[in-house]
């Protein structure tokens, strides 16, 4: 499409995501948005109204000032409705060289969304399904004395905090995650006092927190967000518990539960998740190129593979 049709204005605010923000759903709630550092939204003018997402705007490692943008992390999607042709869009006021955009479950705004992953389902409206060793578990765990607990985010205090992290930070070396999962006290502080979030803690005989998650509701979904466990209990698997938990406040609230997927498809993790889940939903992310001639000049040469955007896929 040439650049004469592209008439739906685009527009950066320097807002920390004000434009995009939606304090009923935690993946575009103030607390979400300062957690992650979100400094700008993306608006978008559509016929239909406004669609406006929350960005974090970066500079370009060696590339002059240059910047591109990315969403926080999760499923903020976009506020307002489509859907739109992002070749409709004007998105040379911006400034930007591309946008990464992780969209919300379900038929994404714009057109031309790509499938990033598959994740799990436990519907309270379909059949319940679980596996009966996971059954047998959760009932063996309960008679030696574990204790679940299920707190909304801001009445958690300081101790159930700490040993979620503890839990969480013990799964993200068992697991060999990448340094940006480690997020630390004060994310968590942060996003546990939105008033969308839960914190559901399996507490083992002694009262340690074996096993813990955070659940959040957003767009229609209650999500099993981030969770650990305890490497020293990782054998009676106290995390099935706590996802039982999940399972039934979801039909509480009536909200299907996102597990979430695996690393890559059919990998262990999946497997896991899928015991509990009753269907599944395909999960889209958008990859813009805002300024063509920027961003196959700083592409030129690289072997990015799937990477978008490609330049930053140099060594």
């Amino acid at each position: 499409m040439s650049e004469a049709k592209r008439e739906i204005p685009a527009e950066l605010l320097s807002d920390a995501g004000a434009a995009a923000a939606s304090p009923e759903h935690f993946f575009r709630s103030p607390e979400f948005l300062r957690a992650e550092g979100v400094t700008h939204s993306l608006r978008i003018g559509a016929e239909d109204g406004d669609l406006a997402a929350p960005l974090l705007v970066r500079e370009i490692p060696g590339a002059e000032g240059e910047l591109d943008a990315i969403s926080p992390y999760g499923y903020p999607g976009i506020s307002g409705s489509g859907p739109v042709d992002p070749e409709a869009i004007d998105f040379a006021a911006t400034g930007l060289v591309s946008v990464f955009l992780r969209h919300t479950l379900g038929e994404p705004p714009l057109q031309g969304a790509a499938e990033r992953n598959v994740v799990q389902i436990a519907d309270p409206a379909l059949p319940p399904k679980s596996r009966m060793s996971d059954r047998q578990q959760v009932r063996k765990n309960l008679k030696r004395g574990y204790e679940l607990k299920l707190v909304p985010g801001p009445e958690t205090d300081a101790s159930q905090r700490a040993g979620f992290l503890a839990a969480y930070e013990q799964t993200m070396r068992r697991t060999e995650a990448a340094e940006r999962y480690f997020f630390g006290a004060d994310y968590f502080d942060l996003v546990l006092s939105s008033p969308a979030t839960w914190l559901a803690l399996a507490l083992d005989p002694e009262g340690v927190v074996a096993a813990a998650s955070v659940a959040a509701r957003s767009d229609g979904y209650l999500h099993y967000y981030l969770s650990g466990s305890l490497d020293s209990h990782l054998r009676d698997s106290p995390m099935k518990n706590v996802l039982a938990a999940l399972i039934e406040l979801s039909a509480e609230i009536e909200l299907p539960l996102n597990l979430g997927g695996g690393i890559v498809r059919g990998d262990r993790l999946e497997e896991f998740k899928r015991g509990f889940a009753n269907r599944e939903e395909v999960w889209c992310t958008s990859e813009l190129v805002c300024d063509r001639a920027a961003y196959e000049r700083l592409a030129a040469g690289v072997e990015a593979g799937g990477f978008f955007p490609a330049y930053r896929a140099r060594p």
